[in-house]
């Protein structure tokens, strides 16, 4: 059985350091996915904006600046709220969102309980995949016989 752990937020997208607009979004982490995190931006398109990222990677950014490349987290005060900037490129551009750090942090520690760091790799079912895929089918008998009689008679004849 999967589960999926939700969480609408509002953001802050930062367009200048004295102007910002709230983004909605919503924070989505699913069990049978359970390496990565997923937060959809609906911004004015009709199209959600989708960015999918490692775990880990928000997990270390709620401490200490985390991610390099198209991903990067950090935590910081703004007005002396606790809050989390998130940095993305894209080839269609770049943002810098501000995140509310308690909701994202509670968000988070729930996805935590429900898989914690390490155990990852047992909720992807290799290990029954890889049993499946190698368990004997029934045409397997047939090469596993031996395909050629041994010389030797066993009508007692020598």
């Amino acid at each position: 059985m999967h589960t999926v752990v939700e969480r609408e937020l509002e953001l802050n997208l930062v367009l200048s350091p004295e102007r910002s607009i709230p983004v909605p979004a919503r924070l989505t982490y699913r069990t049978e996915d359970p390496y990565a995190v997923h937060i959809t931006f609906h911004i004015s398109s009709d199209t959600p904006v989708d960015w999918t990222f490692a775990r880990d990677l928000l997990v270390e950014g709620v401490f200490r600046p985390s991610g390099h490349g198209d991903v990067r987290i950090w935590p910081t005060k703004v007005d002396g709220r606790n809050v989390l900037c998130v940095a993305l490129s894209s080839p269609d551009g770049d943002a810098l969102l501000e995140a509310p750090s308690a909701a994202v942090s509670a968000w988070l520690e729930r996805t935590l309980r429900l898989v914690p760091p390490g155990t990852e790799t047992d909720r992807l079912g290799i290990d029954d995949g890889l049993a499946l895929l190698l368990a004997p089918m029934p045409a397997d008998d047939l090469w596993l016989r031996d395909p050629w009689p041994s010389d030797e008679s066993s009508d007692g004849e020598s």
